[in-house]
């Protein structure tokens, strides 16, 4: 493999610019610039020259092939954070034969030498892009390497179920019985069960790892801009008395309680005759029907629109209050424990995640799953092959095998640098 390099820090200006090496010529490579490193992991302030040019003296960090985060010999410099330097740095590594990192090319070194499997390079995608403290935990938990522990746990109960049922294929005309061994058909139901159970958190984890989605409906003037507004605690959404200010969909992306929510204001729900109201309309009425939650606004805590598990609250409580919620976005009065509904509705939905959390991953586990759907009368022969279809699958849902297909698309959604 070529010898790459990247900064790994954000360009521009800031207290320290990391610069990390990976591939067989990084050491000698850094030793070009810094001298011997004879100590593995060694942690030093060294000068950087390129010839007589003094670079800029850095902390340098080594790591010896097998111990870094690639697998290979890997070194970072954390330079001081002036663009120029990294820039200079960037000319003599050029120089050297090394050549700039691809979007996520250091952790897809890392899966091809083997430090991740790719279930945990999808969690650690997944890591770099949380924004809420729920999605961390849970991108964690993918990085730590939860699912493939999980599907190796299944692979070992089908290889011991086939490891039986191929016996009593081999010894049929020994000690052993023809039929299937009771032992392998409990195995083959436990992992049924056990892929069921993962598949049905799929959802809900799916949902939590790109964030919920709330619409705010009503009637025009009900305040749905200025609830809004009061959410974001900043002017997001033109509020005016004139009915149908809002035409488009607006959005408020924020972290409640630890929970990715986007809040949705839509136009105000009523028949126009002007095209553009009617076309934003419309489209409000579909992305609320694809919503995980709608909070209905009302004036007369009549909303016909309403389904089961919706939020139905009378706005303008600065007007006057009435039975049930009443809320008014100009005061903020009521908001808080809207927000609270809100929060529990949600909360449940979260608690009910899992492993899987990609489309990918999933697919791979019904792909087991069907294999598996078998007849217990089945010829032991079909049914040992079944057994390999379903390993085959949980093998490739953490990369084990045929991942290829999936690489440049996983990978290339990293930073520079990662």
């Amino acid at each position: 493999m070529d010898t790459i390099f990247a900064e790994a820090t954000p360009p521009g200006r800031g207290g320290v610019s990391v610069v990390r090496l990976s591939g067989p010529k990084a050491r000698a490579t850094l030793e070009s610039l810094a001298g011997p490193v004879a100590t593995p992991r060694l942690a030093a302030l060294r000068a950087l020259r390129d010839g007589e040019d003094l670079i800029d003296r850095a902390l340098v960090l080594w790591f010896e092939e097998g111990h870094s985060f690639t697998g290979e010999e890997v070194a970072e410099l954390h330079l001081h954070g002036a663009p120029v330097i990294a820039n200079r740095l960037a000319q003599a590594l050029l120089s050297r034969g090394l050549r700039r990192a691809e979007a996520g090319e250091f952790s897809k070194r890392a899966f091809l030498n083997g430090r991740m499997d790719l279930a945990e390079a999808e969690g650690l995608a997944d890591l770099l892009s949380a924004e809420t403290e729920a999605q961390r935990k849970l991108a964690m938990r993918a990085t730590e390497g939860e699912l493939g522990r999980k599907a190796d746990e299944l692979r070992v109960k089908l290889v011991r179920a086939g490891a039986l049922i191929e016996a009593s294929i081999d010894f049929a005309d020994e000690e052993v019985p023809e039929e299937v061994p009771p032992e392998a058909l409990d195995l083959i139901a436990a992992v049924r069960a056990d892929i069921r159970l993962m598949l049905a958190g799929y959802p809900a984890t799916e949902r939590l790892r790109q964030g919920y989605v709330v619409a705010i409906v009503g009637p025009p003037n009900a305040g749905k801009s200025t609830l809004l507004n009061r959410i974001g605690q900043r002017d997001i959404a033109l509020v005016s008395e004139v009915a149908g200010t809002t035409r488009d969909i607006l959005e408020l992306h924020t972290d409640l309680r630890g929970l990715p929510v986007t809040f949705l204001d839509t136009a105000g729900l009523r028949e126009s005759s002007d095209p553009i109201e009617a076309m934003g309309v419309a489209r409000g009425l579909q992305r609320a029907a694809e919503a995980d939650l709608r909070i209905h606004l009302t004036v007369d805590g009549i909303a016909d629109a309403a389904t089961a598990g919706d939020i139905v609250v009378r706005a303008k409580a600065d007007l006057g209050r009435a039975e049930g919620i009443s809320i008014s976005g100009l005061t903020g009065e009521g908001v808080a424990e809207l927000l609270d509904l809100v929060y529990d509705r949600l909360r449940v939905r979260a608690a009910d995640t899992g492993l899987v959390g990609h489309k990918r991953q999933a697919e791979a586990l019904q792909r087991a799953l069907s294999a598996l759907e078998v007849d217990h009368d089945m010829a032991p022969e079909f049914l040992a092959e079944a057994l390999r279809q379903a390993a085959q699958a949980l093998a490739m849902m953490v990369g084990r095998v045929g991942a290829e297909d999936y690489l440049d698309e996983i990978f290339s959604s990293f930073c520079i640098g990662k």
